[in-house]
């Protein structure tokens, strides 16, 4: 077992049962260690004991090593796959990536609703939005750099407000809701033919934006789960609910904040650059598949491969009270009859 331990490691592969096992096969050898000596038992069945102890110990009680295995299982299998199949990360999804495109069309169309944009986001707002996208956007090397910080404080700040709100749940879905709007608004009224500044825009909120978006529509989901646990508490008290809650939604924020720091990144020295659209396009594009692999591909269950890892069985694994310790010869490893012969 020892040897099975330094293959497999002592966390993730091994199980709970497996350590259980382990640790009281280790209590059981310091006990016949003890009483070896104290019986004085021969000199070689004693050094024997001192071993298999001295080794146990280093197994059961080894710190943790960077285990890169375990790593990429965590980042590219069960925290994809924890994300696809949240509830509250599909109920954040539907909502803001519905009300986005349905605000977007709506203000792409004049003719549905006239003044659908002015009498959101207010004429001044609409103004001011033309007249800072009527000039191509130029910049230095200083600028981008200052605006990469100012952007990774704002949208640090979008999503600590998202997440927030979401202890109360009814203040996130608000919160997701007003900014899929007022975003599909300047987005669908940007992109009408007539409106000047409207091809600048594109050339700088095309590049960021599906990290961007994704960012906050993940805070949300994460402010969901969290708030979630208080309500449905699945018979825990309120506390534990809580807490546990709150370690699900650790995967949902963490990628959350990943996305935000690409889109800053992204926005800070991408988007107000004076390359061609073509490669703005090219990296949404690129940007959108990315997001669209990790967490719908990996993220996706795989239930062949699930089948497969259920039938395996863990040698570890088995019932600590099936094999008895102390039935067992320390010098030959074979099992003992009832009249104490090999």
């Amino acid at each position: 077992m020892c040897d099975a331990l330094e293959v497999q490691g002592k966390d993730r592969k091994t199980g709970a049962a497996g350590i259980l096992r382990f640790s009281s096969l280790y209590r059981s050898a310091c006990a016949d260690l003890a009483l070896a000596d104290s019986y004085q038992l021969p000199p070689s069945t004693v050094s024997y004991l001192h071993r298999l102890v001295a080794r146990s110990h280093n197994r059961l009680y080894r710190s943790s090593r960077l285990d890169l295995q375990s790593w990429s299982e965590t980042l590219f299998r069960d925290a994809p796959r924890q994300i696809f199949a949240d509830p509250c990360v599909h109920v954040a999804t539907l909502l803001f990536f519905g009300l986005f495109c349905l605000s977007s069309i709506i203000a792409l169309n004049e003719s549905w609703f006239p003044d659908y944009a002015g009498s959101l986001m207010g004429d001044e707002t609409i103004n001011s939005l033309q007249s800072m996208y009527e000039q191509p956007i130029q910049g230095s090397l200083d600028h981008y750099l200052k605006m990469a910080g100012f952007y990774i404080m704002h949208n640090t700040a979008i999503g600590l407000q998202c997440f927030a709100y979401g202890i109360l749940v009814l203040p996130c879905l608000i919160s997701l809701s007003y900014n899929a709007i007022i975003l599909g608004a300047s987005f669908g009224y940007m992109s009408r033919a007539d409106v000047s500044g409207g091809d600048h825009f594109l050339h700088f909120v095309t590049a960021h934006g599906p990290f961007e978006l994704t960012a906050i529509c993940l805070s949300g989901a994460a402010g969901l789960r969290l708030g979630w646990g208080l309500f449905d508490t699945k018979g825990l008290i309120r506390s534990e609910s809580l807490r546990l809650s709150a370690r699900n939604a650790v995967p949902v924020m963490v990628a959350a904040a990943i996305l935000f720091f690409l889109a800053a990144i992204t926005e800070g020295f991408l988007s107000p650059s004076p390359l061609p659209y073509f490669v703005k396009v090219t990296w949404a594009v690129m940007s959108t598949a990315m997001i669209a692999f990790y967490f719908v591909i990996l993220g996706a269950p795989q239930d062949l491969a699930s089948d497969d890892r259920e039938d395996r069985v863990d040698p570890l694994a088995v019932d600590p009270l099936a094999v008895d310790p102390l039935a067992v010869d320390p010098l030959s490893l074979n099992p003992l009859t009832d009249d104490g012969s090999p």
